[in-house]
């Protein structure tokens, strides 16, 4: 079994609460990524912001980049974690369920690493499981809600482990 911590990526580019969005955008071009955990002083998780998050947030609403602070640009809420011991195949079912493509790895309250669906694609050895990963990503709810209804043939050991 494949845990996420042999797939995540270790050296997490992060920013802080109080990072405005000119650095922000600029570390996250630099590394040519997409979204950037934000962290407190001790590595605890306390957001995420993307790059849509800087356009919204800060170019949608005509704000100074130099004064809008990552921690008020962030999301604070429904960030979803994996821990690094969870199975990567827990890691690609939760981003299906929840609609992400990545997703922090903490332990305790510590960042640890990020794990993408492009890790778990590299891991999963089926081209067609990443392929309904991504598109259960983009369905609309309803054909999201009817890809995990549990199948009537499940064993019953199967549906405990989901819930």
């Amino acid at each position: 079994m494949l845990l996420v911590r042999n797939v995540m990526t270790e050296d997490v580019k992060t920013v802080t609460p109080d990072m405005d969005a000119y650095d922000a955008a600029g570390l996250m071009r630099s590394h040519d990524v997409g979204s950037a955990p934000v962290v407190d002083a001790e590595g605890h998780l306390v957001g995420i912001v993307t790059d849509r998050d800087l356009v919204i947030r800060v170019l949608g609403d005509r704000s100074d980049p130099s004064k809008a602070r990552m921690g008020d640009v962030a999301t604070r809420r429904s960030i979803f974690t994996i821990s690094p011991d969870a199975q990567v195949s827990e890691a690609r079912a939760m981003m299906a369920t929840e609609r992400v493509r990545r997703l922090p790895v903490v332990k305790g309250e510590r960042l640890v690493g990020i794990v993408s669906l492009g890790d778990v694609a590299e891991a999963d050895s089926s081209a067609r499981a990443i392929g309904e990963t991504l598109k259960e990503i983009s369905a609309s709810p309803a054909t999201l809600e009817r890809a995990l209804r549990p199948d009537p043939g499940t064993p019953d050991r199967v549906m405990r482990h989901r819930s």
